[in-house]
């Protein structure tokens, strides 16, 4: 009986102190530094204690009403609850919200749509599409046959004709537009009529401009795309885990068995839980206010990068986040990265056009601002963050690991303290 009340009652410092001085530190990290990580951002505290809950202790398989493994009725009601708001923030009639990533979320459409050897005409990822859109490294180009399309060496914006050119081509089943490291719209429109000339379905993947997409502020795939995969966290500002959408009653069938048992078994309940919540503040109106902050401070970064001398590939953003290229300062993002951590300001690379460093040497930056605009900065802070991030990048290591580094370290830190985290603590 004493066991069994310290299982239940027993909190984390107390059975492990070491893995909870290290969640602590994580924490404080967190809250000292200017996360610039385009694929992160801070979650509520609600979606923190759904997913956090003892929701954690729920196993299921299948989908409401067709489990394999039984459901309590609080399960199934969360989960169509997380699926109707999906519905309703993205304007679709079907959502999987059973993915436990973004690139699991573009496997179950591959297994949905593709036989294992068939052609997909997607970006690649040297102008700044995803490794999950066909790369050879992962299981989307293991399997599969991917050819890729790229951006305008002079101007950095996606070559449509070249889309055009390469589709007719190599005739591919799926056409996929998105990207994981491009700063400006998509012409979603452009590339239905790209794969409707070889019979193709197109994917659209918006994993790093969904909450712009949900807000209206970036152009909707529907009605150009037959399905649509995102993460729920980055800029839509949701807990880990990813989303599948689509408006074809057979299609979403296809999708859903092809996630499950196709690819997942249990699906994370705390999660969609979690998601559940997230969906919910995208509805609300100051979730918008939060999207035309964060473009406005993605331009507002660009705008100051480029006056410190900075050159932004295509001029400047679309999207929660900026592209730097760095080879006019001849230095790489490994480099970059490094640098920028030294004082706390969190960043990655990028391939830029014409990279010829692969991603392990990438030239580029990707500088995201949504983290910033949860933690409530405008345009005013994003231009300091700029100012900041051209000077690192421009003075030379002996200079930074002097009094100029420490300046600039007390310009962060007075950044973060006037815009905290978590009011009370969050471990």
């Amino acid at each position: 009986m004493a066991a069994a009340r310290e299982h239940f009652e027993a909190s984390l410092e107390a059975v492990d102190p070491e893995l909870a001085a290290l969640v602590v530190s994580e924490a404080r990290r967190q809250a000292g530094c200017l996360d610039l990580v385009a694929s992160e951002n801070h979650v509520s505290r609600a979606q923190l204690e759904a997913a956090g809950s003892i929701l954690g202790n729920s196993t299921v398989e299948g989908y409401p009403d067709a489990r394999f493994l039984e459901a309590s009725p609080q399960v199934d009601a969360i989960e169509r609850l997380a699926i109707a708001r999906a519905c309703q923030v993205f304007r679709s009639r079907f959502a999987n919200v059973q993915p436990h990533s973004g690139t699991q979320a573009n496997q179950a459409v591959f297994l949905a749509l593709l036989a294992p050897g068939d052609t997909v005409l997607s970006m690649s990822v040297a102008a700044g599409g995803h490794f999950s859109h066909g790369e050879r490294s992962s299981l989307s180009g293991m399997w599969f046959h991917a050819v890729h399309y790229g951006v305008d060496a002079a101007t950095g914006l996606i070559d449509y004709d070249e889309a055009a050119r390469q589709a007719l081509r190599h005739r591919p089943k799926l056409v996929i537009a998105g990207a994981s490291a491009y700063p400006r719209a998509i012409d979603f429109e452009r590339f239905a009529a790209i794969a409707r000339s070889v019979g193709a379905h197109l994917l659209v993947d918006i994993a790093h401009v969904a909450g712009l997409v949900a807000s209206s502020l970036f152009p909707n795939p529907f009605p150009h795309a037959h399905v649509v995969t995102s993460t729920t966290y980055k800029n839509f500002r949701g807990v880990r885990g990813g989303l599948i959408l689509c408006n074809d009653p057979a299609l979403a069938a296809r999708i859903d068995a092809a996630l499950c048992p196709g690819l997942q078994g249990t699906p994370m309940v705390n999660l969609i839980a979690g998601k559940a919540v997230a969906f919910l503040e995208a509805l609300q109106p100051a979730y918008r206010a939060y999207c035309v902050q964060v473009l406005a401070n993605a331009r507002a970064l660009a705008a100051a990068l480029v006056r410190a001398g900075v050159h932004v590939t295509t001029g400047g953003s679309d999207t929660p986040f900026v592209i730097a290229d760095l080879r006019p300062l001849r230095c790489d993002a490994t480099e970059a990265v490094r640098r920028l951590a030294g004082v706390c300001i969190g960043a990655s690379g990028a391939p830029v056009p014409g990279d010829a460093g692969g991603m392990a040497r990438a030239a580029g930056l990707r500088l995201g601002v949504s983290s910033l605009t949860t933690r409530g900065m405008g345009e005013a802070e994003c231009e300091e963050v700029g100012a900041i991030v051209a000077r690192v990048l421009r003075l030379p290591d002996a200079t930074l690991d002097g009094t100029t580094s420490a300046a600039l370290l007390q310009r962060v830190s007075a950044l973060c303290t006037r815009f905290p985290l978590y009011a009370t603590a969050v471990t």
